[in-house]
C-alpha cells in the first residue's frame, strides 16, 4: 500500500501555526486519525519515528498525525515549558481540525511514548469529542514525584545531565527551512530570545503544587483542591509500562482508577522500543495497538474488551548486568488490579535495636539510575557495594511464606519505621533485593524520601531534631519471584546518589528497628487465567542473549563510568554518547559528583551540541550546564551558543542561585 506525506499547517486562535506531518493510507473512505504530539523535532531528530507512522498506516489504513508542538521543530511560537496550558489548548485544536477533514472519519485516537504518553493523559482529561481513545506508553501520572524532577520530594540527580539540560539546546533550534519556507531565520530568532531553559522553572518549584498538577492526572498526596485526573478520563485508555522504566509507577494505580474500558500491558521494557528494549523478551507493538485502535475508533467487535485486561511479565529472579539483553520470567494474565488473591506480608526485623543510617556520598552508584534506557542509561549491578554502606535486614523466603517453594511479590512494597535525626533535612532509601546464594544482589524495586516531605509534598516541614518520627515510604512497583534459596534483604541508606540529589548534611539517621516493618505484596495462588497471552513476533528487531548485539552502532560509543577520587574524596559518575550521520549530529557528555566528605556539596556538568546539515543552511546548537550545590543553595549557570554555517548567529547566558528549601 502507497503511503501518501504531506506537511500541513494549522492555525491556532492566537494566529500561531503548528506544523503537522500527515502520513494518510491509499483508502478511499476517510479513516480514523491517529495523533503523536511532541517537542523532539519531527523532520530531522526524531524523523526515525516515521517508519511505526507508515506501518500503522499501511498494516491498520490509518491516517497518522505527527505533531512538532509549538515553538519546537519547524512550529511557530515559543516553547516556554512542558506540557502547558496552552499547549494541551493547541493539541485539542489540533484534534478538531484531523476530526473536521473530509479524509477524517471523525474519530481521533492519541498515543505515544514519554511526553506524548503524557499528553495522551493530559488531553484524555481534557475530553475533546473527537478523542475516542489514547494509548500511553512508560507515560506517568505524577510529573512532580514520578518524572525527572523531584523523587519523593528530592531533586534528582544524574537527570539534570540529561534531558533536563539537552532541552535547552533542542529548543533553540530553527524550524527546518523546506518545510517552514522564508522567514525561517527570523522566526529562529525570536526562538532563541524568547525561550528560557525550562531547568530554571523547575528548580524555582521544589515542591508540589499547582505548577506540577498542570498536566498531572493525579491529584497531589496531600490535596490541593483539585479532583484526579482518572475521574475525568472516559474515552478507552490503555496503559504500556516496563519494569526497567522510570515512569512504571503510575501503571496500577492508573488502571485501578480508570472508569471507562482500559488494559494494562506490562513488560520487562526500559525506556525503549519494546521491539527492542535492553532488557527483553521483546514484542512487536504495533499489532497490538493497531487492535486496541480498531476496537475503540472502528467499532471491531474483534474482542480485544473481552480479553483480560492485564498481560503482565513476571520478572524471574536473573543476575544483573548494566546491558542485560533477556529477564528470566514469563507472561501472564490478571483480570483486574489489585488480584483477589494479593496479600500483604509484614517482615520485622529478628534485632530490636536502634541502628544508624550515616549518609554517605556514592551510596546507591550500583543501583544507577531508576530509569534504564538507551545505553549509557543502563540497569542496576549487583548492589553489594551498595550494601556495605547501607543497614541491611535479610529475610529467607520462608519468612516471607512458611513452606513455599518460590515467592512472587507483585505492586508496590512498603516500609514503616520510626527514625530520629540530628539536622531538619534528610533522606532515607529504601531498597528491596534479591540475594543469591553466592552473595550477588539484584535489584527488586526502589524507594527515597526528602524526609522533609514525609507528610506533605507541597507543604514539607523540618524534621524534629532529636525526637522520634513515625514514617512511611513507598517503594516504586516491583515484580519478581523469591526462589527458596534466595535472601529477601530491605537496604536502608541516607541517600540514593546519583539518582537523587544527597540530603545538605552528614547528620545519621537513628532508625528503630523494633517498629520497622517491611510489607511485600504477594500473590498467594495461582492466576484465575489458565490462558497465556501470546503476541506478535518482534519482527526481526528483538535482540537474542548475546551481549555483542548491545553495540548499536552510534559513534561516539556510549559511555558510562564511575570515578573515585581517593585525595579528593568525591565520586563521580560520568556518560558521554551521541549519534552521526549525514544530516544530523548530535553528542550528550554530563558528568556529576559528590563529595563523600560532605554530600552536601556536589556539582554537575554537561554538554549538549546538535548540529543539522540542510542545503540551505548548516546550523548548530550548544548548550552547557554548570550546576553546584552546597548545604545552603543550588547554583546555575548555562550558556547557550547558537551557530549559522560556522559563524555566531546568538549567544545567551544564564546564572541563577536558587535556595535549598528543606532539599
Amino acid at each position: 500500500m502507497l503511503v501518501q506525506v504531506v506537511d500541513v499547517w494549522i492555525p491556532m486562535d492566537d494566529g500561531v501555526r503548528l506544523a503537522v506531518t500527515l502520513y494518510r493510507p491509499d483508502a478511499a473512505a476517510p479513516q480514523p486519525v491517529i495523533l503523536e504530539a511532541l517537542p523532539y523535532r519531527k523532520d530531522d531528530a526524531t524523523l526515525s519515528y516515521r517508519a511505526e507512522y507508515e506501518r500503522l498506516c499501511r498494516e491498520g489504513d490509518y491516517v497518522v498525525a505527527r505533531l512538532d508542538v509549538r515553538g519546537t521543530g519547524s512550529s511557530e511560537g515559543i516553547a516556554v515549558d512542558e506540557y502547558t496550558e496552552r499547549e494541551q489548548r493547541d493539541i485539542e485544536a489540533v484534534i478538531a481540525w484531523l476530526a473536521d477533514q473530509e479524509w477524517s472519519s471523525g474519530a481521533v485516537g492519541m498515543y505515544g511514548t514519554s511526553y506524548s504518553g503524557f499528553n495522551s493523559l493530559q488531553l484524555a482529561c481534557r475530553r475533546p469529542p473527537a478523542l475516542r481513545a489514547i494509548i500511553a506508553i512508560y507515560a506517568t501520572d505524577d510529573r512532580y514525584t514520578d518524572d525527572v524532577h523531584y523523587g519523593g520530594g528530592a531533586l534528582r540527580g544524574i537527570d539534570l545531565v540529561d534531558y533536563c539540560h539537552y532541552m535547552t539546546a533542542f529548543n533553540a533550534l530553527p524550524p527546518v527551512p523546506s518545510v517552514f519556507g522564508d522567514g525561517w531565520k527570523d522566526e529562529w530568532r525570536r526562538r532563541v530570545d524568547g525561550t528560557e531553559p525550562w531547568l530554571l522553572s523547575w528548580l524555582r518549584e521544589q515542591h508540589d503544587g499547582p505548577y506540577w498538577r498542570n498536566g498531572s492526572v493525579r491529584a497531589a498526596a496531600s490535596g490541593d483542591g483539585r479532583d484526579d485526573g482518572y475521574d475525568r478520563i472516559e474515552c478507552p485508555t490503555m496503559l504500556v509500562a516496563g519494569w526497567a522504566d522510570g515512569y512504571r509507577n503510575n501503571s496500577f494505580r492508573t488502571f485501578e482508577r480508570l472508569r471507562g474500558p482500559k488494559a494494562l500491558l506490562f513488560g520487562p521494557w526500559s525506556h525503549m522500543s519494546t521491539a527492542y528494549s535492553l532488557p527483553g523478551p521483546h514484542l512487536d507493538l504495533v499489532p497490538e495497538m493497531i487492535t486496541w485502535w480498531d476496537r475503540w475508533l472502528r467499532g471491531m467487535e474483534n474482542g480485544i474488551d473481552q480479553e483480560p485486561p492485564i498481560r503482565v511479565f513476571v520478572r524471574h529472579a536473573t543476575r544483573p548486568e548494566p546491558d542485560l539483553a533477556i529477564h528470566a520470567g514469563e507472561w501472564r494474565y490478571e483480570p483486574e488490579w489489585p488480584p483477589n488473591r494479593l496479600v500483604e506480608r509484614e517482615l520485622a526485623p529478628t534485632r530490636n535495636d536502634v541502628v544508624e543510617v550515616v549518609p554517605h556520598g556514592g551510596v546507591g552508584v550500583d543501583a544507577w539510575i531508576s530509569c534504564a534506557g538507551g545505553l549509557p542509561w543502563g540497569q542496576p549491578l549487583d548492589l553489594r557495594s551498595d550494601d556495605a554502606w547501607s543497614v541491611c535486614l535479610d529475610w529467607s523466603v520462608d519468612d516471607v511464606m512458611a513452606g513455599a517453594a518460590a515467592v512472587e511479590v507483585l505492586g508496590h512494597a512498603r516500609l514503616r519505621t520510626r527514625v530520629r535525626v540530628a539536622a531538619p533535612t534528610a533522606q532515607l532509601s529504601a531498597k528491596l533485593e534479591s540475594v543469591f546464594r553466592d552473595g550477588t544482589s539484584a535489584l527488586v524495586a526502589r524507594g527515597v524520601l526528602n524526609l522533609a516531605s514525609r507528610t506533605s509534598m507541597a507543604e514539607p516541614t523540618s524534621m524534629p531534631v532529636g525526637e522520634w518520627c513515625d514514617l512511611e515510604l513507598e517503594l516504586e512497583a516491583g515484580s519478581w519471584v523469591f526462589p527458596a534459596d534466595h535472601r529477601v534483604r530491605l537496604a536502608l541508606a541516607g541517600g540514593d546518589w546519583p539518582n537523587t540529589w544527597m540530603a545538605p548534611n552528614s547528620a545519621p539517621i537513628e532508625v528503630d528497628l523494633a517498629v520497622t516493618r517491611l510489607i511485600v505484596p504477594v500473590l498467594d495462588g495461582a492466576s484465575p487465567v489458565d490462558r497465556i497471552p501470546t503476541f506478535a513476533d518482534a519482527g526481526g528487531f528483538g535482540r537474542t542473549g548475546d551481549p555483542s548485539e548491545h553495540d548499536d552502532g552510534r559513534s561516539p560509543t556510549p559511555r558510562w563510568q564511575i570515578e573515585r577520587d581517593v585525595l579528593a574524596r568525591t565520586v563521580t559518575a560520568r556518560t558521554h554518547y551521541g549519534n552521526v550521520d549525514d544530516h544530523y549530529v548530535d553528542d550528550y557528555r554530563g558528568a556529576v559528583s559528590v563529595s563523600q566528605a560532605d554530600p552536601a556539596i556536589g556539582t554537575a556538568e554537561a554538554a549538549t551540541t546538535v548540529e543539522l546539515r540542510w542545503p540551505e543552511a548548516v546550523v548548530r546548537s550548544e548548550a552547557r550546564l554548570r550546576f553546584r550545590s552546597d548545604a545552603e543553595r543550588y547554583e546555575v549557570e548555562i550558556d547557550l551558543d547558537v551557530d549559522l554555517d560556522g559563524t555566531p548567529f546568538a549567544r545567551r547566558t544564564w546564572h541563577e542561585s536558587f535556595p535549598r528549601h528543606l532539599q
